[in-house]
């Protein structure tokens, strides 16, 4: 018997044309991958956004913004659109045999801390781990590397590092543990959020329900932000420890025979029954609804679904919220219920999950 496929959110495949792609969660077709699409090499892809080059031993790359890479893929590699049957159309995706390469990011790291470290930010992220082991019960082998040190085109000058927390237990470890550094000065790690919101606010804000500064107070609680001052590198390093779920809390399971049908536009309070997903991608709250404030008057909404990064880990257990969003009715063999989904799509920066 074959092994099964498995991928889980953040796992990098990489096409024949040097596409590199991020699985999106952990719901995937058999064989297959739902994914965002990350970077391209500069041989098919090139941009004039000065954010996007990047640049490694075995060539150039352009990361992608926004619908940049959906409208890539459509455009230019249909092949990597993958028809979804709950929601009956296609999404970006990838086969396992289309697949040149799958990067996992727990492996990568395991294969740098096997090296002696080959420039001062990977001195850096050495430190860091080492921080963490002496002071709480988390081992490198509970962490990933993503972004740009997992391809190998980070740039010394200005490339943050990405760290995965794999698991709900080493998350809340890790949490407790930033919460200790961020309040003791004697550590070199401090919350990226508590500077001031001059050198934190993003450049562009597009919400309309959802102010800067709310954006601000809620990833300053997170906890999983954070900046590190070195003597080994002259500037100040950003640090993101992204959760992800072990394997062996994976449940979700993608059913062909389930059907997501669009309802209309929701906006509603409630309270959150249980936070157990809510740093996840996808986030997922079940809840209980209170109100209907605007949309179709449904007593049927039992979970909320955000695709939507700035979303993520907001609300805790017996947290009253505010949601605005995609109503959706969920339909398989085995029940049916309503759902309030945040995501990509017309109204995206209309959409807000937050404290009511």
């Amino acid at each position: 018997m074959m092994d099964e496929f498995r991928v889980r959110d953040r796992d990098a495949p990489i096409s024949p044309e040097g596409i590199i792609f991020r699985a999106y969660g952990y719901k995937h077709p058999r064989e297959s991958c739902i994914c965002d699409v990350e970077y391209a090499d500069s041989s098919i892809y090139q941009s004039e956004d000065p954010r996007a080059p990047r640049s490694s031993t075995t060539g150039k790359y352009y990361k992608f913004y926004a619908d940049g890479g959906l409208n890539f893929v459509k455009e230019k590699f249909p092949q990597y659109l993958i028809f979804h049957e709950p929601l009956q159309r296609k999404l970006v995706g990838i086969k396992k045999s289309q697949m040149k390469e799958l990067r996992r990011p727990d492996k990568k790291l395991n294969e740098i801390l096997k090296l002696n470290p080959p420039d001062p930010l990977i001195e850096v992220l050495f430190d860091i781990l080492e921080l963490i082991k002496a002071h709480s019960q988390l081992i490198p082998s509970n962490f990933g590397i993503f972004g740009s040190i997992l391809h190998d085109f980070y740039n010394l000058d200005y490339s943050d590092i990405d760290l995965i927390i794999y698991g709900r237990k080493n998350l809340a470890e890790l949490r407790e543990l930033l919460s200790d550094f961020y309040m003791d000065e004697s550590f070199p790690i401090s919350n990226e959020f508590d500077k001031p919101a001059s050198q934190t606010t993003p450049g562009h804000w597009y919400f309309t329900n959802y102010s800067v500064k709310e954006y601000l107070k809620y990833q300053r609680v997170k906890r999983i932000y954070a900046v590190i001052k070195s003597k080994k590198i002259p500037r100040t390093v950003k640090i993101e420890f992204e959760p992800v779920k072990n394997w062996t809390e994976i449940t979700e399971k993608y059913d062909t025979q389930t059907r997501i049908q669009p309802i209309g536009w929701v906006r509603a309070v409630g309270r959150i029954l249980d936070d157990a997903n809510g740093f996840f991608m996808e986030a997922g709250y079940p809840i209980e609804i209170e109100k209907i404030l605007e949309g179709p008057k449904i007593d049927e909404i039992t979970k909320i679904l955000s695709y939507v990064e700035e979303f993520r880990g907001q609300l805790s257990t017996d947290d009253r919220f505010i949601v605005e969003g995609n109503l959706e009715k969920v339909t398989s063999p085995k029940n049916e219920y309503y759902q309030i989904t945040l995501t990509y799509g017309p109204n995206y920066y209309k959409q807000m999950l937050k404290k009511y």
